[in-house]
């Protein structure tokens, strides 16, 4: 460790040109690939390696080619009218007619059923039947009908539907609607593109469509009516306004932070100089944000690199990853403070610039190695979660960390030293003014802190473990939470309209429900017959869509029966022959019948949508799709899971079958239960991972391999005080705020390590620990303060955010700056103090020796 940093002190002061250049072209190069980053949508990355999540492969590879995207309308009537009016209907039939014109209108294919279902489907069936009898436009009579007569047409028509269609209908109207009078406010339009032929593998075609159809909807005027589309294609396509907004806070952090820097670097000037002194602060401050700058780059290009189109180590940029510059700017705030105090003060006791340098490099260059390693190690550990999203996060924050770091050790001393010289020369450097930082208020508040530790150590450590042990009590009061909508602003109209088909639609028709039997050979009797039984049990399924005494399902079973019965896809061969070749009344199969050609046969007279839920594979069927409409939201998914292989248990209960339901919010709630198994398994990971390094590291440089126990364990109570908080404020454990303690850790780990090294370096040169605590409370926990006050107030503007989980980032993330300059100037020089006197005690020194 020694040697490598002794490497860099040498580089630095005999090839600092040659370092920039370097610097300079790595940082262009990374710039490159970090151009070609990808980010990730909806549930990709978050979820772990489930069946469920496997299953969507699945549907990719066999069921792609006949699949279609369901877009939902929502129409609500304005204040003081009521859908079932006459404005209503011809509004209603304008918007029909505008999602026919639009785009999406391309994607519309004749499905059986029709592309475009919606609440008044029967009055306008109706009225257009009446128009032709009459022989007069449909137009005249849509324009001479009166409130009462849509009344009257809906009640007719809904009595002619048969039975299991006119159940449709009713959950096409919003909670609240009374179709006896009939009334309602709220409406239901769903359309069904067929997106088989589209070349679309990231859905950017298909957003452009439904974005081209919901802009000419939600444009056409309207007098009584008001519609809004929603899809989850429409739903992310406004990302690059969150983009946007993510850009403008992270905009203003840095210059909060930059205007604090210039604060923190600032120095008494000498007399006449007061401006130089301005200079001064505001190149060390543009220093250093043009080095975090750098080490974002470097991570966000060598992240390209690990990622799909290269290494394939990682996956493409979830939302997540836009922590991890905050974990930067924090760690190289922190660096390039140590780093520009400790070489400020080398200058000030008499060192030449590359004296200086090169001292600054070897005693801050320690602690900073370590910090990294153990930090980057603690990110680590993080391979080892099965939330795919958690893991690149570990992966492209340790790249980050190193990054960060091989900057601040090689291009700040660099450039200070190439400036410096020059002054040096010419006799103009202010070495006694550059010394004064610590006689300024923040250096010296902070150093009167070291009488807790010499005076108070017990009662400061029993009141630290006590609000550590409330800390830990709230830890396990965290509801855990996860949902895709998390990344959308509160305001985003599209996620109010989602809301409403949540809360008055019970979810709407939007939600559809994969169950997916795979097994060496699907086309056999006994499976055919379990099916039959399974289809039999979702019609008491809860949260399952019944139309009439069935379930709203299509499996093989179901299309089987629409070519046997009066539909529009009925087929009088098929019939002749299913019935003749084993096929019952109640659609099961007679022992001995040929499945397979029963399915070949029904093939042949509808292949597209036999296609839907059958799939060979070299000859044989090997997958079915069933999909079932459900409506139990984000909520209810678990329970949904459980009941549909309740319902399946007959076909999963033949031997070698397998039957995986799924959808979007199934596989949500396997990331929520993957968080909760995963979160105290990481967090004990990464504090042992990082402890182990410290033991390893102070027995072998000082043989005091405690001080590694010692040095850790304030940043396990940084970690159960941040939850603790979270707890008390109402912030639930999700995706983001489960990086909370590896962000506690990775800043917490170097600002104890920090207050360690340099306690031991001013304890090997004074007489009492007392003493040596207040010059590291003084220097070293001003520069922490500094680094803490910088951090804290820039990343406190991510509270103002749309998107919640980077307002919870926000505040979760200045609890995490605040609690680890509090555990490090006030319960680790307490620890530090004890450990020194029970050495004392001994006869021996506390800190030992460096090798």
């Amino acid at each position: 460790m020694r040697r490598f940093v002794r490497l860099l002190a040498m580089l630095v002061r005999k090839s600092p040109v040659a370092i920039l250049v370097g610097s300079l072209l790595l940082t262009v190069a990374f710039g490159v690939f970090a151009g070609q980053q990808v980010q990730a949508e909806g549930n990709e990355g978050f979820s772990p390696d489930s069946p469920e999540f496997r299953a969507f492969d699945t549907i990719a590879e066999y069921f792609s080619e006949n699949s279609e995207e369901p877009v939902q309308v929502v129409v609500q009537a304005r204040p003081g009218n009521d859908l079932f009016s006459a404005a209503a209907l011809r509004e209603y039939v304008a918007t029909i007619t505008t999602i026919q014109e639009s785009r999406a209108g391309e994607l519309m294919v004749g499905r059986p059923g029709g592309d475009v279902v919606g609440f008044f489907t029967p009055v306008v069936q109706a009225l257009q039947g009446k128009a032709s009898e009459l022989g007069i436009p449909f137009e005249t009579l849509l324009a001479n009908i009166t409130d009462d007569e849509v009344r009257q047409t809906f009640a007719a028509a809904m009595d002619q539907l048969p039975a299991d269609v006119a159940g449709v209908f009713p959950r096409l109207f919003g909670e609240g609607a009374d179709l006896t009078v009939p009334t309602a406010d709220t409406g239901l339009i769903v359309m069904f593109l067929n997106v088989s032929e589209l070349d679309d593998p990231d859905q950017t075609i298909l957003q452009e469509i439904e974005v081209d159809m919901a802009d000419k909807v939600e444009a056409l005027p309207t007098e009584a009516t008001d519609a809004s589309a929603f899809s989850f294609a429409l739903l992310f396509s406004d990302q690059d306004e969150t983009t946007a907004e993510i850009g403008r806070l992270f905009g203003f952090a840095f210059l909060i932070i930059m205007s604090i820097l210039v604060f923190v670097y600032w120095f008494t000037p000498p007399p006449g100089r007061a401006l130089w002194s301005l200079r001064r602060a505001l190149a060390d401050m543009a220093l250093t944000m043009l080095v975090i700058l750098m080490s974002i780059t470097w991570m966000n290009g060598i992240g390209v690199l690990f990622g799909p189109k290269y290494l394939g180590l990682i996956g493409n940029f979830s939302p997540l990853l836009q922590i991890v510059p905050i974990l930067l700017i924090g760690l190289g705030v922190d660096y390039a403070i140590h780093t520009t105090a400790r070489y400020r003060e080398e200058l000030h006791a008499g060192e030449t610039v590359d004296g200086a340098a090169t001292k600054a490099t070897l005693t801050v260059g320690i602690a900073l190695v370590l910090a990294t390693a153990t930090t980057a190690v603690g990110f680590l550990t993080n391979i080892t979660n099965p939330v795919t999203a958690l893991k690149d996060f570990g992966i492209v924050a340790s790249i980050g960390i190193v990054s960060a770091f091989v900057l601040m050790l090689t291009v700040v001393p660099s450039i200070r030293v190439l400036l410096d010289r020059r002054a040096e020369e010419r006799g103009v450097l202010p070495t006694e003014s550059l010394g004064t930082s610590s006689n300024r208020f923040l250096p010296k508040l902070i150093g009167r802190t070291a009488v807790l530790a010499e005076r108070l150590a017990v009662p400061t450590l029993l009141v630290a473990a006590l609000l550590g042990g409330i800390g830990a009590y709230g830890l396990t009061r965290l509801d855990t939470t996860f949902s895709f909508t998390d990344f959308l602003p509160d305001d985003s109209p599209r996620l109010v309209t989602f809301e409403t088909i949540v809360d008055r639609f019970g979810g709407g028709f939007g939600e559809e429900t994969e169950v997916i039997i795979e097994s060496d050979n699907v086309a056999t009797v006994d499976t055919h017959n379990a099916l039959v039984a399974a289809l039999g049990n979702l019609a008491s399924t809860d949260n399952v869509l019944q139309f009439g005494d069935r379930a709203a399902a299509d499996s093989p079973v179901s299309v089987i029966a629409q070519l046997v019965s009066p539909t529009e896809i009925q087929n009088e061969e098929f019939m002749q022959y299913a019935f003749a070749n084993g096929l019952q009344q109640d659609l099961t199969v007679a022992p001995g019948t040929d499945v397979a050609a029963l399915y070949d046969r029904a093939t042949e007279a509808v292949p597209q949508i036999m296609a839907r839920v059958l799939a060979k594979v070299d000859g044989t069927y090997r997958f079915m799709d069933v999909g079932v409409s459900t409506q139990a939201g984000e909520s209810g998914a678990r329970q949904l899971n459980v009941d549909l292989r309740t319902a399946f248990n007959p076909v999963e209960d033949l031997p070698g079958t397998t039957v995986v339901a799924t959808n979007q919010n199934i596989v949500s709630d396997g990331v929520i239960k993957a968080l909760g198994d995963s979160q105290i398994s990481s967090l004990f990971l990464t504090i042992i991972a990082a402890m182990t390094l410290l033991v390893i590291t102070f027995a072998i440089e000082t043989r005091r391999p405690f001080l590694g126990v010692i040095t850790i364990l304030p940043v396990i109570l940084i970690v159960l005080w941040v939850f603790g908080m979270m707890s008390l404020t109402g912030i639930p454990f999700n995706p983001v705020t489960a990086m909370i303690a590896n962000i506690a850790i990775g800043i917490g780990v170097p600002y104890t390590i920090h207050i360690t090294h340099r306690y031991q370096d001013d304890r090997r040169k004074t007489d009492s620990a007392e003493e040596a605590m207040r010059e590291t409370a003084t220097h070293t926990g001003g520069a922490l303060a500094g680094s803490a006050f910088t951090t804290a107030a820039g990343f406190g503007i991510l509270v103002t955010a749309s998107l919640l989980p980077f307002r919870q980032l926000g505040l979760v993330t200045v609890y995490a700056i605040v609690f680890a300059l509090l555990a490090s100037v006030l319960v680790l020089p307490s620890m530090l103090i004890l450990w020194d006197r029970w050495h004392g005690n001994r006869g021996d020194s506390a800190v030992g020796e460096p090798r």
